[in-house]
């Protein structure tokens, strides 16, 4: 199967608003303390995941410019499909063990923290690709769109790069790097679904 580059963009796009919104719902599912259908949603992410690795690795090599974004949402996607693998796979046996041996209980919550910062270091790659196409679409005249991508994916970068060092809590109750990742990935979809052709 043949894709154009401005379909395989459009797909990449389309891909990364889906991630959004399944985080964002399951975040939303997460505070009003409502039962998640953890395999559903977490299986419909790892395709998701998997399928933008494949498309964004595609438009890497299809495309003349913007290699470190491409290549940057190609690698986020991968770190994505471990982080939700763990989950899926891990977090039950090792809870349930914990469960009936609390000297596991450590050995658990290493497993959710490793997860977490497989999540924390997507964001970076997600983070570094909307500053980078941020600001393609800046030099294309958008200063708006380009100007705001570029600058909520800069806070992004910062603030999941500091969870990645400093843990998932580090700024307390305030959930920084998880929203303003989920904020350059909307953007980061907006720029590619308008970014014109000569700068793919």
């Amino acid at each position: 199967m043949e894709l154009t580059l401005k379909r395989t963009v459009q797909i990449v796009a389309l891909l990364l608003l889906a991630a959004a919104v399944t985080q964002s719902v399951y975040t939303a599912l997460y505070v009003a303390v409502a039962e998640v259908p953890r395999q559903l949603r977490w299986g419909l992410e790892g395709l998701i995941f998997v399928l933008m690795a494949t498309f964004a690795g595609s438009a890497m090599v299809q495309s003349g410019r913007q290699h470190l974004g491409w290549a940057a949402i190609a690698f986020a996607s991968v770190l994505n499909v471990v982080q939700v693998g763990i989950g899926l796979t891990m977090f039950g046996p090792f809870f349930e063990v914990a469960g009936e041996v609390e000297a596991m209980l450590p050995v658990a919550q290493s497993v959710v923290a490793y997860s977490f910062m497989d999540y924390n270091a997507a964001k970076v790659l997600i983070a570094l690709a909307a500053v980078d196409f941020g600001m393609a679409k800046l030099n294309a005249g958008s200063r708006a769109l380009g100007g705001l991508t570029a600058a909520v994916g800069a806070v992004a970068l910062i603030s999941n790069t500091l969870s990645m060092a400093m843990g998932r809590d580090f700024m307390g109750e305030m959930p920084l790097a998880g929203a303003s990742g989920v904020l350059a990935t909307v953007l980061l979809a907006v720029c590619l679904l308008t970014l014109p052709s000569n700068e793919r």
